[in-house]
């Protein structure tokens, strides 16, 4: 499963330190994101609210669910290390 980019709102006088945590730039969207394989509560004070057509529907100490009208439901890992279960095989074999 690829990666996911997650989209930060970063001030030019804080780029530095979110650089130094791993947040890298995407210079067609002039954002800074980090893929969703980090921690991401490193970087939770330059993560977007959800916007209007968005709302939190879920949170689990592993997951994060975000509903967008545009997208469906969005379900992102809270830890870098959560392996998802599908019901198929056992993520533990």
């Amino acid at each position: 499963m690829a990666a996911t980019k997650i989209y930060l709102n970063v001030p030019f006088a804080q780029k530095d330190e979110a650089k130094a945590l791993g947040a890298k730039w995407d210079a067609k969207q002039k954002k800074w994101y980090v893929l969703d394989d980090k921690d991401l509560n490193l970087f939770s004070q330059w993560q977007t609210p959800p916007t209007p057509t968005q709302s939190k529907i879920a949170t689990t100490p592993a997951t994060t669910s975000i509903k967008n009208s545009n997208a469906g439901t969005i379900t992102t890992a809270r830890h870098k290390d959560f392996i998802a279960y599908n019901g198929e095989l056992p993520p533990w074999n």
